[in-house]
């Protein structure tokens, strides 16, 4: 059935929605209306142009409004902005940005993909001369004419999200002084505190400054430089300032219009992504989602979900009957020559549901330990109390993060218990994994607690702990790794001396034990719970611990360390 579609804005779900209606009906009219200069274009390469990582303007447009026309036979419009929606003559009214010339159109079905628009705060000097935020393309070729054009010797990033981490990493390796302002404590907020010490680490050892926990008041011109004015401490001072503290819903056509608005005004839509007006459909970072885990309503802007419900709202439109179950927020970032990746929930996000949840730390090599150049990852596996539910995974290494990622990421929307992660038949050879792979050792470790054989404690609670003689604190490294570094009060007893040294164990006492990782006191705590002892594992190590430490150590903060050096 011929019908026409008008689809605002292009990017991931509108671009993605187009191609899809034609593919599925040869006779629709479709028209793409955008009111930036590119209709289709790779969001998630725009800090890597800044950088000159891609040095060809060209490779961040995916499709262009030839293309479209030659190949698809859609009208693509850029330059073209819809002003106000009229769903009781089917029409829009839309203004050429070009001419200044208004006009009317109609639809039969029309689709909303407006995006999301950078937060822009209202503060003292936003919108001077050298202030920056990065969405679109525009937004970057500009950012990248200033870097090649004025050589920049140092810039303010305030933000330490996606965009904001990218950015720096790139202006970094451009050989800037970088800061990133932050108003958390952490970068990356899907990922839980601890994990972030190792991004934060990373950061610092490649020459960036963090300045977490601080806000941004306000701007100052400061001859060709700008002042960055900070609550409480000292303005920074920055030849260049990029604003990227978030992104918020750009719905003020659907509120114009009265479509229903869910969390930060986004659009509110059900599973065809259908609005609250007939035939009218909305997709990618405007809409509220469910979300897989929780059965709550959020806000994922990520593209992967976003071409998703382009590809469903199209079968939709074209009379089909698909379905979008939700989001679980996976992602996976580059810093530096690290990799960050994330599926679910984080620790916070789970008990801020309600969740009772538990949780594994593990720090496994990327491959076989004897074939050369492993590298070693941190991974945190976090699943539901009693019916062992996966709720979520942090990964941050190396070589491999990606992949076990992934993998968890599949099990998760499969319905998969993580008792279940042990059996998955994984693909193994030595120069890319494993005869048990990471994956399935967070199964083993999570087993092993639904059995009773691990009972663990963990970074926060290593403060709470008695320092009189009502428990034993031990440390089952090497004397060599003890005297590096270890946690006032705990006893060094390495591994392999246990069982002929547990005479020195005081019996009847709760045992608390860690070594490096968290293997070793495992294996210390079978030894002695199976000798009669209440024995537990410190999940993720002296490792972990060092990490937060250092991290409390150089932002002051006041988590429970006391370690001595």
């Amino acid at each position: 059935m011929s019908k026409k579609v008008l689809i605002v804005g292009g990017v991931a779900g509108g671009a993605t929605a187009a191609a899809r209606i034609r593919r599925l009906n040869e006779q629709a009219e479709v028209i793409i209306f955008e009111r930036s200069g590119f209709v289709s274009y790779a969001n998630c390469g725009l800090p890597y142009y800044i950088g000159g990582i891609i040095e060809d303007k060209e490779e961040l447009t995916l499709q262009t409004p030839e293309h479209f026309r030659e190949r698809f036979r859609i009208d693509v419009r850029v330059h073209h902005e819809v002003t106000a929606i009229h769903p009781d003559k089917k029409t829009v009214t839309v203004k050429n940005l070009e001419t200044g010339e208004s006009f009317e159109e109609s639809y039969d079905k029309l689709l909303l993909s407006p995006g999301a628009r950078p937060v822009q705060p209202n503060l003292p000097g936003a919108g001077m001369e050298h202030l920056f935020t990065l969405r679109t393309v525009e937004d970057t070729l500009k950012i990248r004419d200033f870097v090649v054009k004025e050589k920049p010797k140092s810039a303010v990033l305030a933000g330490g999200g996606y965009i904001g981490l990218e950015v720096a990493e790139n202006l970094r390796e451009l050989g800037m002084d970088v800061t990133i302002v932050q108003r958390p404590n952490q970068v990356l907020n899907p990922l839980d505190y601890e994990m972030a010490t190792f991004v934060h680490a990373k950061l610092r050892e490649k020459g960036i400054h963090l300045m977490l926990g601080h806000s941004v008041e306000g701007f100052e011109k400061d001859s060709d430089s700008l002042k960055v004015l900070l609550k409480d401490v000292d303005p920074l001072k920055a030849d260049m300032v990029i604003l990227a503290i978030g992104v918020a819903p750009d719905t003020h056509l659907a509120k114009d219009v009265g479509l229903k608005l869910g969390i930060k005004n986004s659009i509110v839509v059900n599973d065809h992504m259908e609005t609250s007006v007939p035939d009218i459909y909305a997709v990618g970072d405007a809409v509220e989602v469910h979300h897989m885990v929780t059965g709550q309503q959020a806000l994922i802007s990520l593209a992967g979900p976003a071409n998703k419900q382009g590809r469903i709202a199209a079968d939709n439109i074209c009379g089909g009957d698909s379905a979008y179950k939700g989001s679980q927020g996976s992602s996976v970032i580059k810093i530096f020559d690290m990799t960050v990746a994330t599926t679910g929930l984080n620790e916070q996000a789970a008990k801020k549901s309600g969740i009772d949840c538990d949780k594994v730390y593990l720090s496994p090599s990327s491959h076989a330990s004897y074939y050369p150049g492993g590298t070693m990852m941190t991974m945190k596996v976090l699943f539901e109390k009693g019916s062992y539910r996966l709720l979520g995974a942090q990964i941050i290494g190396y070589d491999g993060v990606d992949k076990r990622i992934d993998v968890l990421a599949t099990a998760m929307n499969a319905g998969m218990s993580a008792l279940e992660l042990k059996d998955l038949d994984l693909a193994y050879a030595p120069p890319y994994s494993s005869a048990k792979d990471p994956v399935n050792m967070a199964g083993f470790m999570i087993d092993n607690i639904e059995k009773g054989t691990l009972k663990q404690f963990f970074w926060n609670e290593v403060g709470e702990l008695p320092d009189d003689d009502s428990v034993v604190l031990l440390d089952a490294r090497t004397p060599e790794e003890y005297e590096r570094g270890h946690i006032n009060g705990f006893v060094n007893i390495p591994l392999d001396e246990l069982r002929d040294r547990i005479s020195e164990i005081r019996k009847g006492l709760p045992v608390y034990v860690m070594c490096q990782s968290g293997l070793r006191s495992y294996l210390a705590c079978r030894i002695l719970m199976q000798n009669g002892f209440d024995c537990y594992n410190f999940s993720g190590g002296y490792r972990l611990y060092e990490t937060i430490y250092k991290d409390c150590c150089v932002a002051k903060q006041s988590y429970p360390c006391g370690m001595d050096k």
